[in-house]
């Protein structure tokens, strides 16, 4: 062996070249070994470029969505009735591969069966009921639907479907949520439900259009109760009553609940009582529901409840069912290159994320983004991949107020909020992510009264900047969308181009929250205003009043004033 060693040192010695490619080729195996195991498993989506301290206030660099963007490989369209869904959703795995093989069947049934028993015995409030076809031009369930593509479970869908009233809670794809009242389709094998949750791998969250369904036997109670309804007002009767609101049924016994639940089961948004007749349809032109009445007029006693209130033949009682309007909620990339680029431009907090969730039900077209933001990609907002020049969406959303930027752009919806209320919303943002909340020691501590100070004056340059900078501009004030949706929801769709339909635009009235509206509950009980805040944010409000003014148009909303 010592002979050996020698002669090998003394060749290396003669050919010094050889040693060092050897050794070369070695390192670089290693580091190939190194890599491979770093990186099996599933792939993920990146997260926002933004962070905490990125591209968040003025004169912040712009980091490089377009890099961001590269990162997603293009995924063809699929078949008529198919699905498009991105690379991630390929098998990740042996595992994930041999599923669909006839083989591997009973192990896959197992496994799947194994976690949803220890789910329901763990829970107790939900029984698996099978697999079930599922068609995107017709839902097998037809009520509210959410997506999560990194964090979905079973509870979490069992949890929301519970908590609206629905009967029926469905897993789709990993990673998409379903409920209903009714299961409107055929029983599938098994097998077809063969991937995993993208937030706990021990479950299985249906396949490829195919749905795990669960009965949620807690919520069955509260389904029947028209407290998860919404009420709408009271309304008197269309003239066209029978095309208004075609289904109709005559109750001897009539109570809300009654009403509430045949229009639901007939799978019909709207429910309208008139004293002893139950009517379901949908919000049209006929029926849009703008014109409330005095709620006295409908204040005639039920038959079967004499607590509640069923309307008259001539004032309908109308309350808004768990089912969800459909009309609007289909979605998709625009057909030919866009020719103009339209921002939707505010200052962060300013309700941007709620305004494209609007435009994009109104339209039919996704919206784009400057930035690239995972959690909102997550979330169904498609568009956040593309390049902001891509074309490809109807609209941009953008919180730069440089010169540059702005002429970057042909036109602009310029969405502006009440300071006060925009500085809070984007503070939580911040630190509590989209529908969170941050934290009681980030208010009183010093983050606050940084962030005040740090923001405040970009709420104003912001305004400034696009009024001074942009070319087309229509400003649309936060608290006049919330006021009255239809009316400015028809500016912002006339800027885009697109020719409003009315009944898609009352569609949207009904569909209008989104899955990004922070829940009230969590109000601060105090005023983190100081006086020496209060003072500074009044003078930049007069201050875009005044330049809204200069302009002809309306200035700040009377509700800025007094603080």
């Amino acid at each position: 062996m010592a002979k050996f060693l020698v002669k090998l040192q003394r060749y290396f010695r003669r050919k010094p070249v050889r040693f060092f490619t050897l050794l070369a080729l070695y390192l670089a195996a290693g580091s190939l070994v190194f890599l491979h195991s770093g990186f099996t498993g599933e792939p993920t989506v990146p997260g926002s470029p933004r962070g905490s301290g990125a591209g968040e206030g003025p004169g912040l660099p712009y980091l490089g969505v377009m890099e961001l963007s590269r990162g997603f490989k293009a995924v063809a369209a699929t078949p008529e009735g198919g699905r498009r869904h991105g690379p991630w959703f390929k098998s990740t795995s042996k595992g994930a591969a041999e599923r669909g093989k006839a083989g591997d069947y009973g192990s896959s049934r197992s496994r799947a069966l194994r976690g949803r028993s220890g789910r329901e015995k763990e829970e107790d409030r939900a029984r698996y009921i099978g697999c079930y076809v599922d068609n995107t031009r017709r839902r097998t369930l037809r009520g509210v639907s959410f997506f999560d593509y990194k964090k979905m479970t079973v509870f979490r869908c069992q949890d929301n479907c519970a908590e609206r009233g629905y009967l029926y809670a469905g897993l789709e794809f990993g990673a998409e949520c379903y409920c209903g009242h009714k299961i409107q389709a055929s029983n599938a094998s098994e097998s077809e439900c063969n991937m995993e949750c993208k937030g706990e791998r021990s479950n299985i969250c249906g396949g490829v259009n195919h749905l795990s369904i669960y009965r949620l036997e807690l919520a069955q109670e509260s389904a029947r109760r028209y407290g998860s309804a919404i009420f709408r007002g009271c309304f008197r009767q269309p003239d066209n009553i029978s095309i208004a609101l075609p289904v109709s049924q005559l109750m001897l016994n009539m109570s809300v609940d009654k009403c509430v639940d045949f229009c639901t089961e007939k799978e019909y948004p709207l429910s309208a009582l008139a004293g002893t007749s139950c009517r379901c349809g949908f919000p049209t032109t006929l029926f849009t529901l703008h014109e409330r009445e005095d709620e006295q007029l409908c204040a005639q006693k039920c038959a079967g409840e004499e607590f509640e209130s069923c309307g008259t033949a001539e004032y309908l009682l109308v309350y808004q069912t768990q089912v969800q309007d459909n009309r609007c909620m289909d979605r998709r990339f625009l057909p030919t290159r866009a020719k103009q680029l339209v921002a939707l431009a505010s200052f962060p907090g300013a309700g941007n994320t709620w305004a494209r969730h609007l435009i994009e039900l109104a339209t039919g077209f996704y919206t784009g983004s400057y930035y690239f933001d995972g959690s909102l990609y997550n979330k169904g907002f498609k568009g956040e991949r593309d390049h902001w020049r891509s074309g490809r969406t109807i609209c941009i959303k953008t919180h730069e107020s440089g010169q540059k930027e702005i002429e970057s752009f042909d036109s602009a919806i310029l969405l502006i909020r009440n300071p006060y209320k925009a500085l809070m919303a984007e503070f939580n943002r911040k630190y509590g992510g989209h529908i969170g909340f941050a934290a009681h020691a980030h208010w009183k501590g010093k983050e606050w009264p940084e962030f005040v100070a740090n923001y405040a004056p970009w709420w104003a340059t912001h305004t400034l900047d696009w009024l001074r900078y942009g070319k087309k501009v229509l400003v649309v004030h936060f608290e006049d969308l919330k006021r009255d949706l239809f009316v400015q929801l028809q500016r912002m769709v006339g800027l885009l181009g697109i020719t409003a339909c009315e009944d898609r635009l009352l569609c949207v009235e009904g569909q209008k929250d989104g899955n990004f509206k922070r829940s009230g509950l969590r109000k601060l009980e105090y005023d983190p205003y100081t006086p020496e805040m209060r003072k500074m944010i009044s003078g930049y409000i007069k201050t875009v009043d005044t330049a809204l003014r200069l302009r002809n148009l309306s200035g700040v909303p009377d509700d800025y004033y007094p603080r």
